[in-house]
């Protein structure tokens, strides 16, 4: 089983522990927001399949610019939550929902 990394404090994760420390999905933007449990660190990245991307927003788009691999690592898109599975288990990663103004 893969370990999936911290980008700030290098710190490893199971897919279990890191899957489930991600908050929110944003679906029109297509990124998971992610939490470390460690050192309390806030990312951005974009499940894609076999890997995870990091990068900032650039000219109003994500723009990837650091791949982890996650052999085996594969999502799927709905309108309220991305699901994301490795081998045999799966984690949903519900939209939040924005309340009017």
């Amino acid at each position: 089983m893969p370990l999936i990394p911290c980008l700030a404090c290098d710190a490893r994760f199971r897919p279990d522990e890191y899957f489930a420390a991600c908050a929110e999905y944003h679906r029109g933007r297509d990124l998971v927001s992610w939490v470390c449990p460690r050192c309390g660190n806030h990312d951005e990245l974009r499940v894609l399949p076999g890997e995870l991307g990091f990068g900032y927003p650039q000219e109003g788009r994500f723009a990837v610019r650091d791949r982890v691999p996650v052999p085996g690592l594969r999502r799927k898109r709905h309108d309220l939550r991305l699901d994301i599975s490795l081998d045999a288990t799966s984690w949903r990663v519900p939209t939040k929902l924005r309340q009017p103004a």
